[in-house]
Formats: C-alpha cells, sequence, structure tokens
C-alpha cells in the first residue's frame, strides 16, 4: 500500500508539471523528493558495449581480456554499479564463438546460484504480502506443504520442524550425502526405477522418504534442494507458476523484464542468451534423462530447467545490477521490500551462519552472492561504499565453485586502480 500511495503522488506531481502548476507537497515525513523525469530504460534493448568505451577505462579492459585469457574464459559480462547507478556494463569475447558473435551487455546467462539471492527476495515479498512468515513450519499439521501426497512417505518426524528461515540459511536437514538430488537425475531415475526424469513433486517424494541427517536449525549444509523447497512454496502460496510469480511480483517491478528459467538444450535458448563453454571437462557425458545419448556437459548433463529457484535464472548484468538495486536499501532506486527485509537478509550473525538468499553479508557491509555449475560463473560483490560490480562468464573452469575467489581478487585490483575513473552517469535510464 505503501508503494501504490506514493507512485499516486508521483503521478499527481508528473502532472501537475505538465500543466505548469507549482506543486509543493509535504507530510509529518518531511519533504517530498521532487519527481525524477527519466524513463527507466529496458536494459537489454538500449544496452551496447559503445556506451561504455571510454579510453579512461582502457587499462580496466585489458585486465578483464588478460583475465579471461588466463583462465581460457570464451566470453564474459561485466557491470559496475555505484550508489545505484549503472555507470558500466560491457561484454568481452564471444557470446557464441562458432557464430563469431561478441558478447554485449544485453547478452542473458546462466546465473547458478544466485538464483538463490531472487528466490529468497520472493518469500520476503509473500512475507509482505501477510501469505507467510520467516517462522512457518515447511510440514506438519500448520505448515505449509500439507498435501498427503507429500505428508504419506515422510518416516522422519524431525521434517515437522523446517521452517521458511532454515530453508533460507540452508539449516533444513538436508546434505549432499550420496549425491545432490538436483544434480542427481539419473541416479534417482535408476535407485526408484523412473521412465522419465523426476518432476518437482515426484522429485520431492524420494527425498521425503530419508531421513534428516541432522535437526533443523541445529546445523547448515549448503542445500540445493532446499531452495527447491523454497520454489515449490512460493507456488503453493501464491496460487500461481514459480516463475511467473517471481516476473509478476518481483522482477518486473524492479525493472527486470529480460529474466527467465533456462531451458537444458542448445536449440532452446532465449533469442539474446549465450552459448555455454566448459573448461577442462569438457568431454561427452550421458545426457540426465537416461536416454543412453552422450552430449555436452552444459547442454544436457544436468536438469537446469527442473533446479527453478535454486538455480535456473537467466539474466544480463545489467539486469542483474538493477534487481541488486531494488534490494539493497538504498533511496536512489526503490526497492521492491521494505527496510525491514532488507536489514534480515542482509543481517549477519556469525560465520557459521548464512544470509537470507547471499552467501554471506558481513557487518562491514560487504555481501556476496555466487553461482556456479558447467558453462557458467557468477559473482554479486556489494561493497561497503555503494559499489556494486557482477561479472558472469560463459564458460566454466577446473577451479569450479572456487574460481568465484579468483574473479574477487580481480575485483579489488580493479577497484583500487580503475574506481576513481568510473563515469557518473545512470545507463538505468534513458
Amino acid at each position: 500500500m505503501r508503494i501504490r500511495k506514493t507512485g499516486l503522488i508521483f503521478g499527481l506531481m508528473a502532472a501537475a508539471a505538465v500543466v505548469g502548476l507549482c506543486v509543493s507537497l509535504s507530510s509529518s515525513e518531511g519533504e517530498i523528493p521532487p519527481v525524477d523525469p527519466r524513463k527507466p530504460a529496458r536494459l537489454n534493448e538500449v544496452l551496447t558495449n559503445e556506451k561504455s568505451d571510454t579510453s579512461a577505462l582502457y587499462g580496466l579492459d585489458r585486465k578483464v581480456e588478460s583475465y579471461m585469457r588466463q583462465w581460457s574464459l570464451r566470453g564474459v559480462s561485466l557491470s559496475i554499479m555505484r550508489r545505484d547507478s549503472l555507470v558500466y556494463s560491457k561484454g568481452y569475447g564471444w557470446s557464441d564463438a562458432e557464430k563469431q558473435k561478441e558478447m554485449e551487455p544485453s547478452h542473458i546467462l546462466r546465473v547458478a546460484s544466485v538464483s538463490k539471492l531472487l528466490t529468497a527476495a520472493g518469500i520476503m515479498v509473500l512475507q509482505e504480502q501477510g501469505k507467510l512468515s520467516l517462522r512457518d513450519t515447511v510440514f506438519g499439521p500448520r505448515g505449509i506443504l500439507t498435501d498427503s501426497v507429500y505428508t504419506s512417505v515422510m518416516k522422519d518426524p524431525n521434517y515437522n520442524k523446517i521452517t521458511v528461515e532454515d530453508l533460507l540459511r540452508h539449516k533444513g536437514g538436508f546434505t549432499s550425502v550420496g549425491g545432490d538430488p538436483m544434480f542427481s537425475t539419473r541416479y534417482v531415475m535408476q535407485q526408484n526405477h523412473l521412465d522419465t526424469p523426476p518432476d518437482h513433486l515426484t522429485l520431492m517424494r524420494t527425498q521425503l522418504k530419508r531421513r534428516l541427517r541432522f535437526v533443523p536449525g541445529t546445523s547448515q549444509y549448503y542445500s540445493n534442494f532446499g531452495y527447491l523447497l523454497l520454489s515449490m512454496i512460493i507456488e503453493k502460496v501464491s496460487g500461481v507458476d514459480y516463475e511467473k510469480f517471481m516476473q509478476d511480483n518481483v522482477l518486473f517491478p524492479a525493472g527486470c523484464v529480460d529474466m527467465h528459467i533456462a531451458h537444458n538444450y542448445y536449440e532452446d535458448k532465449y533469442r539474446n542468451e549465450v552459448k555455454y563453454y566448459n573448461g577442462a571437462d569438457s568431454g561427452l557425458i550421458e545426457e540426465y534423462n537416461n536416454s543412453g545419448r552422450m552430449g555436452d556437459r552444459c547442454y544436457g548433463g544436468n536438469d537446469i530447467r527442473s533446479l527453478a529457484g535454486a538455480g535456473a535464472w537467466v539474466t544480463s548484468t545489467a539486469e542483474l545490477a538493477r534487481f541488486v538495486a531494488s534490494i539493497d536499501g538504498r533511496p536512489e532506486v526503490p526497492d521492491i521490500i521494505s527496510k525491514e527485509s532488507v536489514d534480515a537478509m542482509t543481517q549477519w550473525f556469525d560465520e557459521r551462519t548464512y544470509s537470507l538468499g547471499w552467501n554471506d553479508t558481513k557487518p562491514t557491509g560487504e555481501w556476496t552472492r555466487t553461482g556456479t555449475f558447467s558453462g557458467t560463473s557468477a559473482l554479486i560483490k556489494y561493497y561497503p561504499d555503494g559499489e556494486c560490480w557482477i561479472m558472469v562468464t560463459n564458460t566454466s573452469t577446473w577451479k569450479g565453485p572456487g574460481f568465484t575467489r579468483y574473479t574477487a581478487g580481480l575485483f579489488r585490483d580493479l577497484r583500487a586502480k580503475y574506481s576513481a575513473a568510473l563515469p557518473a552517469r545512470d545507463l538505468f535510464y534513458e
């Protein structure tokens, strides 16, 4: 309601300005700021590499290109935001090397576990809508997922102790001992005598037969399956498909109009989506669906689409920056969640506690979100001075998840040398 009222006031102010009226509005909370006359851009339609070409940042470009050669990266997308203004957005290398298509900031890429940050924001939106609470239990008599199709297979009473917050913080009791179910589709099919890859309901039933590895809330273990459950909670509580809820209630309000759930195969990719490449692990493997065919690890090696809110989103780094600007608590870009929700997502407890959606939110104000699987590596670094650096590659490396530590080091180097040279502008607006 607060957002709608603000939008109405801004609309009245804009209308008054058109007819030449001088409007002065005030309230007990103080002066209402003037209307921002700029029009938000549809970023993936207007951004080009040329818009970030500047001789002052020639050295930054050379550093990024050197980093790509060092790690044999086919393509990289980099966006830099300062105090909620997009000041730099550029692609390097190839979006599709075989077709000689250069990477542009308008290209969208898989962002793997960065998807968890989006999902966490969706949960916060539902909490603000009064449709759930982080304290709600997931299963059990008063839980959210109470359908007998789930509960009939449970044998461990500890499932009834899992809360929504436990899932967000990877404290639900799940581990990957015996394999991560989100990346073990062939094994799940074989062990459960399935003829087709399990849908979310079937996968959930196969997992709920197992005992939890620890009592929920007492420890933590990074869990993709936990974020699949959060995706299903969003669907159950909202009554609509996860992707549609996220687009209509989280992403579109944030100004992100070109974010989608990924497809598994190259021929099904989105119009402006990149091609993905493996590094050292480039050999062919059996397809996830037990078809018997051999394929590229990036295309058919895993059921990427089934990851949903755990790791299936594709986006440009520019739109990802816009999303971060909408959940960071700064005033320049209106947030889609309240200050209380921003504070909850970024609250720091200790080194043993994951933040909500973020990997880590240090008490200094530095926030981190990473994502990695075959064909991609993504890193968001939000710094205490208000700068946010985002890099996503279309190539995986032999370092796997550890690769993002090197990208963080690259960011430190580039910030020290080139932060002062970043232009004072805002590419978020036309």
